[in-house]
This record gives structure tokens, sequence and C-alpha cells, in this order.
């Protein structure tokens, strides 16, 4: 960067320096891809200390992910360093991340004017208020407590929870299970809906199990209905042994009955309106003498009544000295199921994130759940919810605190100490927020408290490049964000700095088919001739095939390998790609879309663009269980599909493929104009001609073409004649 960076505004196109010399006390500079959202941000901070005369104590930046801050503070460091050395190091890739972190800090200390700038991530930031101004709401001494990963290597790294958090939802479901009627229930649960998924069953012959047994019992016997189970549950809980279907054979024929209480000399036929007649069978016990009690379905329906019933018929002749009582353990309890529980455990912890960042009353949570239509989801939450109070009472005894818990409780802090919010808000007179399309309910509560009418608000962030809903980002935010902040100046920077105009052209037509967006009008600074490659192949050995050949091709031509990035909506779409690649020595660049944020490359290729299961757009509408605590709206999920496919495709700087399936392509293949693209395919001979491509910029030409008129490349003899 040149040594009066700093000051110099001439390099901003108009719509930047707009956005940069605003005095608005509102502001959101809405970011086209690659147009340039990271450079304004950065001029931002300059222009109000350089020219402005901000103080830097008196501006906080904030991002999402401790790269972003990392990023920023370098771009800071390499606009101030005229020496151009550090820019040097931190690109030089035989330094290690330590040593790059080591000189990242001593820089920042060198200049006074970055070191004094408040640039963190929303927990850090929270982090940082809690520890130094928080002790009036939470143990200003706590730990953070949540997955082993830990994303952050800061001071949040340096106070960590001596167990995880799904060590501690466990712990707590163990000790939940010291109740046996929990216990059994939570087996329940678990046997129905983890292992046998009843729930996604439809109880014809075509979808049972050729025995028909498909219902599992608590001690592992399969049975063929729910109140088959229900009565032998029933013999479980009351440590009562029986055998399901035993082979009994009196006088006239050998025959099954449902159930036989050795200990009662008892036989139990229940019968349901699919049942055969039992008239056969009856007479058999009655020429054997045989003690026959039968239960009928329309029992099942009151549950008390059934257990009445079976307290009455069985209990009532079992030997004086029985004894019903026994130690149930969770470990043999659950013994061949214990990742079936983890699974359960997981889902606990997915809705306790949930009520967090929704901002919800547990309690209303549990009343809402009690009236859905379906047992399984009401049953999940009478197990659930004593769990997530506890884990949330546990941790406040523990002073631990997770990445949700850093915000709200920064939040609650300012709505309840009017001296600390005070302090915060004559303390940072402008607040920048990066990659706003992001934010959540919590995060947007706070940035709200912090707020004075003086302070000037600068938000930056793409509408079009919201992808997070899944973790609780609410695109609204942005897309009305006048309605969120009063009196606010939107800016749009609409000029793409990265892409080709074939690509951005594209882009912009697939996002038109979205109606929950702010329009922009992108325009492409680079010009190209190179069209986007649609490759339609058989199979998915002919997807690999072309992709094989292709990057061959280009790293033959000079590309570098990490200028090739393979993109796909799910990690198991690159696996057989992996797999070849490795086999023909090539070394590709793999990322699934939401881990491309931020990403470009010079070439791009986009795999698995099919329509319906395992494709893009993959709709996925959850759990019902998640939609007690948020709906599910299927046309939001299609735009944020194609939000995704957005991202994807915004990635690519000079070339694109796009690689599908003929006959079952991607409906968002269908949303990009003929005009961006040209399509290739394994035709079948005897049908279609021969498509004849550029070799060098894949353009669509005519067989009586001798010269690509896109750009000028000869055309091959062989090439133009047919197979």
């Amino acid at each position: 960067m040149e040594t009066n960076a700093k000051t110099d505004l001439s390099a901003l196109n108009d719509k930047q320096r707009d956005a940069v010399v605003s005095e608005n006390n509102r502001i959101l500079v809405l970011a086209g891809a690659g147009s340039g959202k990271t450079k304004t941000l950065l001029q931002k901070l300059i222009y109000l200390i350089e020219e402005k005369g901000v103080s830097p104590a008196h501006i906080l930046a904030i991002t999402f992910t401790k790269n972003a801050t990392n990023e920023m503070i370098d771009r800071l460091i390499i606009s101030a360093d005229t020496t151009g050395g550090y820019e040097k190091q931190l690109f030089d890739k035989r330094r290690s991340k330590a040593d790059k972190d080591k000189e990242r800090f001593y820089q920042q200390k060198k200049y006074k004017w970055i070191d004094g700038l408040t640039v963190r991530t929303f927990h850090s930031f929270c982090y940082s208020i809690l520890r130094n101004d928080g002790v009036n709401e939470f143990d200003n001494k706590f730990r953070i407590i949540g997955d082993e990963k830990k994303d952050e290597e800061d001071e949040l790294g340096k106070h960590v929870a001596p167990e995880t958090a799904f060590e501690v939802f466990h712990k707590i479901l163990i000790e939940h299970c010291e109740d046996t009627g929990y216990l059994l229930q939570l087996k329940r649960y678990i046997l129905d809906y983890v292992v046998d998924k009843i729930h996604l069953k439809k109880y014809d012959q075509n979808y049972l199990p050729k025995d028909g047994k498909y219902f599992t019992t608590l001690d592992g016997t399969k049975v063929r209905s729910k109140s088959e189970q229900f009565i032998a549950d029933w013999f479980y809980r009351h440590s009562i042994k029986y055998e399901y279907e035993p082979l009994l054979n009196v006088k006239d024929f050998p025959f099954h009955p449902d159930f036989f209480v050795p200990e009662a000399n008892l036989y139990i036929e229940h019968i349901s309106d699919k049942s055969y007649s039992t008239q056969q069978k009856e007479e058999q016990f009655q020429k054997g003498n045989l003690l026959l009690v039968k239960t009928f379905d329309s029992m099942t329906k009151d549950s008390a009544l059934f257990n009445h019933t079976l307290d009455k018929v069985v209990k009532n002749r079992l030997p004086a000295n029985y004894h019903k009582t026994v130690s149930l353990s969770f470990r043999e309890e659950f013994n061949g199921y214990h990742g079936d529980v983890k699974d359960f455990v997981q889902q606990v912890m997915r809705i306790t994130d949930m009520i967090k960042v929704e901002n919800i009353s547990i309690d209303l949570v549990l009343e809402n759940a009690k009236k859905d239509q379906h047992e399984r989801v009401r049953n999940f939450y009478e197990l659930a919810i004593p769990i997530v109070k506890e884990y949330i009472s546990y941790c406040t005894n523990k002073s631990y605190l997770d990445f949700n818990d850093l915000i709200s409780r920064s939040t609650s802090l300012f709505q309840h100490q009017q001296d600390i919010t005070n302090k915060y808000r004559a303390k940072f007179d402008y607040i920048l927020v990066d990659e706003f399309q992001d934010v959540n309910n919590l995060q947007v509560d706070l940035i709200k408290l912090l707020l004075k009418d003086k302070t000037q608000l600068f938000c930056v962030g793409d509408d079009w490049q919201s992808i997070y809903g899944f973790r609780g980002s609410n695109v609204n935010y942005i897309v009305e964000f006048e309605k969120h902040f009063e009196e606010s100046q939107t800016i749009k920077l609409n000029l793409n700095y990265r892409s080709t105009q074939n690509i951005v052209g594209a882009s912009n037509e697939v996002i038109k088919h979205n109606k929950f967006k702010v329009d922009k009008d992108v325009h492409a600074s680079k010009k190209s001739e190179h069209k986007i490659v649609v490759f339609a192949g058989d199979s998915q050995g002919d997807h690999i095939q072309f992709c094989v050949d292709k990057v061959k091709e280009l790293l033959k031509e000079g590309v570098n390998n990490d200028e090739i990035l393979f993109l796909y909506r799910r990690s198991k779409m690159f696996t057989p790609y992996f797999d070849r690649f490795k086999d023909e020595g090539i070394r590709v660049q793999g990322k699934t879309i939401h881990g491309s944020k931020g990403l470009e490359a010079k070439i791009v290729f986009i795999i698995g663009l099919t329509e319906g299961n395992g494709g893009f757009p993959d709709i996925w509408l959850e759990d019902r269980i998640f939609q007690v605590i948020k709906k599910a709206n299927h046309d939001m999920l299609l735009e944020e599909e194609r939000r995704l496919f957005y991202v994807a495709i915004t990635r690519a700087k000079d070339k694109l493929f796009l690689i599908t399936e003929k006959g079952n392509e991607s409906s968002f293949l269908k949303e990009i104009p003929e005009t961006f693209t040209v399509r290739t395919t394994n035709l079948s001979k005897s049908v279609v001609e021969k498509v004849i491509l550029c070799e060098e910029c894949f353009s669509q030409l005519e067989k009586l073409w001798f010269v690509c008129p896109y750009c000028g490349k000869k055309i091959a003899a062989e090439q133009r004649s047919n197979p």
C-alpha cells in the first residue's frame, strides 16, 4: 500500500467514498460480492482518525470471527508500515501461524493509533465487558463453556471450563435417570423415535420387517404393535418375567399366544382390529385347562385403565412373596444405545441454543410443546426441558458462560446497570459492524443498547450473502434496516472488482428470483470472453472425469493449485472427487459453500448441482421438534439456498464450471440465462452432433468457423469435424 494511503480517498469509487465521508448517524453500506466492503470499512476507520481527528479509543469495530479481526488489524498495520516488511512476513508460507500472531501483536503495539482501537468479535467484546464491568450481573471470574473445538484464541481461550457443554448435559441426563420413571421414559423415547423411528414409517406391510415385528420393548424384544410394546414394558417396569409369542401345542395344532407369564402361569392374547379370529386358540386353552386373559386395543387409549387392568389380571396371580423392586442403571439400560443417547443429548443442546438466541422463555417453550399434535414432540420436550433448566442452573452455579450467554448477559447488564451502560455509550462514538447480514436477535439488542443519539453506527454487509439462518441469523435486520434503525442512510456498493461480467451477470439473474431482498444493480469491472461452462454428464464418473481433465489442462497452462477451488453443498459430495484426484496426483482446494464465505479463486468448480434429495438446493425443514421454538418457512429456506448458490458463484474471479447431471439439472441452473453460459455434455453420437468448444475460452462454436470470434484462438481442423 502507498505511503499516503491513510489519507488518500482517490483510490475509492464514488459510492465507497460516500460511505467513508458520510456524517449520517445510522449508515448501512450494502456491499455486493467483490465490491470492496472490507476496504471501505478500513478506510472509514482511517478517515475517522486521520481526517476527523477521532480518538481511536472512541471507535468500536465488531466482527464475527477471530480471523476477520486479525485480517482487519493486518490491513491496518500494512497501511501504516511504509517499509512493506510486515506484508511480506504475513504472506510468507514458511512462517508458522504462531510466528505471525506474535508479529501481529508486536506491530499492533508499535502503532498506538491501531492499538487504541477496539477491534473485537461479538463474543470477545462481551467477554471483556463482563470480565471488567459485569460483577453485578455475573461472577466476573467466570469461565467459558462450549464444544471441544475452540474458535477463539485470545483471552477467551485462557479461561475455559474444565468440562465441555456436552459433558455437562450428559452428566445431568445420567443424574435424572436415577429416577426410574425418567429412565424408562427416556429409554422408551430413544427406542421409538431414535432407534425404530416409528414416526417415519407407514404401518403397512410394505414398510414393516418381514416378520412384522417393528417395535422394540424396554428389554430389547421386538413386538408387532405399540399395544404389545406397552404390555411388555409394563412387565419390565414391574420386573415380571415373560415370554413373547412362545410356541404352544395343547392338542390339535401348534400356535403362538402373544404373552406367557411363567410366575403366574398366565397367557395373554392381545386383540386388535387387525387380529385374526382367536376362537380356535381359545378352544385349545379350554381343552388344556390353561388360564387365558384377553386385552383389547380400546383399553390402550386410557393408559391408567390399561395399567389397572394389567395390575388386576397379572399381579393378583403372582406368588405372595414375589419381589417387584429392581435396581435399574443408566449404563445397563442403554447398553448398545449409547450412540443414540448422544444424538438425543445433541438435540437438547441444539434447542438450548435456539431458546437463548430467540430469547424465549423456557416455560413458554414447554407450554407450546405440550400443545403439539404429535406425541413424539410432546415426549421430547417433557424429557428435555428439565435437562435444559438443570444445565442453565448448573452453569450459573459453576460460573460458566457459553457464547450465547456472553451476549445475553452483557445485554442484561446494560439493561439493569445504567451506570455501566452510560460508561460504554460515552466511550464509543463510532460503532462499525462487519458482515451485518449475519446478526441475530441477541446481537442487535446489544448494539441498540450501546447507541446514543449522536453515535454513528456504520454497518457493512450484503443481504444477498446471508447464509447462516440455521445458526439463528436474521436477514430481516439488513433487509429492513431502516425499520430497526430510524432515519438511516443506505449506500449501495454495486461495482464488483472480483469477477468477470458473465459471472456477475449470472449471479444477478439468479438472485433476482428471491423476493425478500434489497435490489442492487451490480456491475462487473472486469471484462472477459470466458463464459460459464455447464457440464451435464450421465453419471458421477462422467463428472469426475470432466473435472480431472479440466484441472490437468489448467495446471498445464500454468494455473497454480491454490488458484483452483471446488465448492459443494455437503461435504460427502466431494469425497469421490477427492479420492480420484489423489489417485491422479492432483492436489485441489475443496470447501463447503458455507466454508468458502470470504474466499475467492481464479477458477471455481461447483459440483453436485442436481435436483432433489442430496442435490442443491438442499431444503431441509429439519425436525418438527425445532419448529416448537422457531417455525420453518419453505420459501425462506429456498431463498437462503439461492443466496448460498449466489455466494458460490461469486467466489470465481475468471472461470466458473458448473457440474450437473443430464436430465436432472438443479433448478438454480435454469435461472441462469443462456447468454452467460456454454453447455457441454457427453452426447449420444447417433442423436446429436458434436458440440465444438473453444479450447481457450470454452465458448460454443459453429462448425464452419476457423477462428473463435470471442478470443481469436484458431480452431484445429480435427476439432471442426464431426465424430
